[in-house]
């Protein structure tokens, strides 16, 4: 891919901020900081121990230079803490805050701790919790929005540190917190961050000057870090001539802060289509920007946007991320002035038309994504060529890279374009690629907690428009990864609801679908009954479509169901009739199988002599099917059954055999080996299992 999809080797985005330079002034905020932490709490006055960490608040307005001064403070005392630093945004960059369930799972990924799927917010707060319980960690909340956020999220470890960054006041309703507010940068400081852009020459010809644009700018980091941007593009410039300029800059009456000055002169000093690139950005999800993100926005080359994001870099109104791959964030306090340009200079249709230009950029580039893992036929590989070449990947290394730092971007985008509402088609075609490419680079259940996301998105989708066929699929999908998590009861309601959805779509495979779900949601419940009723539904839609060998597999269903209750009649009535599907059918293994659960239900039921000679039937089948897992499940089942039948030197020689098969030694405890085949075969509720 053009611009960005290099192989990346094992790589990946730093978990660190990128570095910009040696940080400047705040002396005396940094050593209040440090005294906080090391000042006793009311709870250690009053003769109590500290329940939970100690909280430190860093408040300024947007482009005060808060996140850099928090960043600052835990560099100089990381090494205190020497189980590590967790980083967390809990802000989007239009101010939206981002979920306390959402911040627990990034902090749980980050601490390669599981994180259920669709697990509720109570339950990963509580997991952090105990995950962080006896650590000396560091916690730093940035764009915190308020102290439900941060109470949240807070450990109860007294020996960990929370640094939580936030516009706002006081954290109202968390103990024993007093906030460092920042104002502008000292004359000094503010002097040499301007000499990193201008060169010391420039601001020591004209001191007054240099320290007319300080006062200009109030000390502001974000808007000196403009002015000097300014400047180092305009060497002839004079110092004096900016300063002159905002002096006599009327003020804005939305908003006449000096940033919003500074910003102002810069951005009307800007070529038109860097100017209309900088302000499209602001549509960019959660602020993270590519080449493919800036061309498909303003509609121009991936190299000519990406030449101009490295202008705009340079002139401080974009930050590199660190990533091997080009990508670049807005900073926060210029979104909102981002915003506001492009609302006032573009019309609601050339908006809406770029974020429509921007999804189906991404579409195009996962679905190349996906393709690139499916070469294995002469027709994929022609679809991969036909591709644009702007969007093809070299090799699968690449597209997973790209995917795995993309991650934020591409799920920020599916949020945003549900939520557009106006761009539905668009959405449901990146959702679905969207899922495709993750599960083809990262698989079913390692993704499994983005997944539950996504597929509630389709939900969301599917019900305003009322897609009956989508909402039952969704459901479905959302069913599966509640029962895999353990959330039965849950799972069983989204299956009830598929079961709904499905029959109003006609749609006869989410119907039979859903019928069997509702059936194993109910075995897994322990209601067997119902299981067995639910699994004959499905059965009669199975044999009324002519579907045989699926009904072989229902019979099955149905048999463990009635095993699990102790009906062994039924439970062998339906095996027997599982296998004879499964042989008309032809499928082997399938049969093997079939005949090994009938041995195992027969032995239950006391009829050994039948389980014999139906095992010796389904070893033979199992060595057709070159299944040597249940060849040696089979040979286990027969020791049993001859152990039963009064023969223990034969029982001993197939225990041997079963021994054998696995490539292990003979295990000290019998039950070692049970428990390496048991996959192989049903459970049972009964107690003469």
């Amino acid at each position: 891919m053009t611009d960005q999809a290099v192989d990346t080797g094992d790589v990946r985005p730093s978990a660190q901020p990128a570095a910009e330079g040696h940080f400047l002034g705040r002396t005396r905020e940094l050593k209040e900081l440090r005294a906080d932490i090391e000042r006793a709490g009311l709870d250690t006055l009053s003769g109590r121990k500290a329940p939970r960490a100690r909280v430190l608040l860093i408040a300024g307005r947007p482009g005060s230079g808060r996140t850099a001064l928090a960043e600052e403070l835990v560099r100089q005392v990381a090494g205190r803490y020497p189980d590590g630093v967790l980083r967390v945004r809990l802000g989007e960059p239009d101010g939206t805050p981002v979920p306390v369930e959402r911040a627990a799972r990034e902090l749980l990924t980050a601490l390669e701790l599981p994180a259920p799927a669709g697990a509720a917010e109570d339950d990963l707060t509580a997991a952090l919790r105990t995950a962080l319980a006896g650590r000396r960690m560091l916690l730093l909340l940035d764009d915190a929005a308020g102290a439900e956020q941060v109470d949240a999220l807070l450990p109860d470890a007294p020996e960990c540190l929370l640094v939580a960054v936030s516009g706002g006041g006081p954290l109202t309703g968390i103990a024993d917190v007093r906030p460092c507010t920042l104002g502008g940068l000292d004359t000094k400081s503010a002097l040499e961050l301007l000499t990193r852009y201008t060169g010391s020459v420039r601001i020591t010809v004209d001191p007054r000057a240099a320290e007319s644009l300080v006062e200009a700018c109030h000390g502001q980091p974000a808007a000196l870090v403009l002015a000097g941007g300014w400047l180092a593009a305009r060497p002839k410039a004079a110092v004096a001539d900016l300063a002159k300029r905002l002096n006599t800059d009327p003020e804005d009456g939305a908003d006449g802060s000096p940033l919003a000055r500074v910003f102002r002169l810069v951005y009307d000093e800007l070529p038109g289509q860097a100017a209309r690139i900088l302000r499209l950005l602001s549509l960019a999800p959660a602020g993270l920007i590519d080449p493919h993100t800036a061309s498909s926005l303003a509609g121009c080359s991936v190299p000519a946007a990406r030449a101009t994001l490295d202008d705009l870099v340079a002139l401080g109104l974009l930050r590199p991320v660190a990533s091997p791959l080009p990508q670049y964030d807005v900073p926060g306090c210029l979104h909102p002035l981002l915003r506001a340009r492009a609302e006032s200079q573009e019309r609601p249709a050339e908006l809406q038309l770029a974020r429509a230009r921007m999804l189906e950029r991404t579409v195009r580039l996962l679905q190349a994504c996906r393709a690139i893992t499916e070469t294995d036929s002469p027709q994929a590989r022609e679809k991969l060529n036909a591709m644009p070449r702007e969007v093809r990947f070299p090799t699968p290394r690449a597209a997973a890279d790209w995917l795995s730092i993309r991650r934020p971007a591409l799920l920020a985008s599916a949020r945003l374009a549900v939520a557009d509402g106006e761009l539905d088609n668009l959405a449901r075609r990146l959702l679905s690629q969207l899922v495709r490419a993750i599960v083809a680079h990262v698989g079913t259940q390692a993704a499994a907690p983005d997944l539950y996301g996504v597929h509630g998105l389709v939900l969301d989708v599917a019900e305003r428009r009322g897609l009956d066929r989508e909402k039952a699929a969704a459901l479905l999908n959302l069913g599966d990864l509640d029962a895999q998590t353990g959330r039965t009861r849950d799972a069983l309601a989204r299956y009830r609801l598929a079961l709904d959805a499905g029959r109003r779509a006609n749609d006869p495979y989410a119907t039979g679908r859903a019928m069997e779900s509702v059936g194993g949601a109910h075995l897994e419940l322990g209601d067997y009954d119902r299981a067995a009723d639910w699994f004959g539904r499905a059965l009669a839609e199975r044999l009324a479509r002519g579907e045989r060998d699926q009904a072989a597999r229902l019979y099955g269903r149905i048999a463990t169901a009635h095993t699990y209750a102790g009906r062994y009649g039924e439970g062998l009535r339906n095996w027997r009739a599982a296998v004879a599907g499964h042989r008309r059918s032809g499928d082997v293994p399938a049969h093997a199988r079939a005949l090994s659960e009938l041995a195992r239900v027969q032995e239950y039921a006391g009829r050994f002599e039948e389980s014999l000679r139906t095992c010796l039937e389904a070893v033979e089948w199992a060595r057709r099917a070159e299944d040597v897992r249940l060849q040696a499940a089979l040979q286990l089942r027969l020791a049993d059954t001859l152990e039963h039948l009064g023969d223990p030197a034969a029982a001993r020689l197939h225990r041997s055999a079963a021994e054998r098969m696995l490539g292990e030694e003979p295990p000290e405890d019998e039950t070692s080996l049970e428990q390496a085949v048991s996959a192989c075969e049903i459970r049972s509720a009964s107690g003469e299992d």
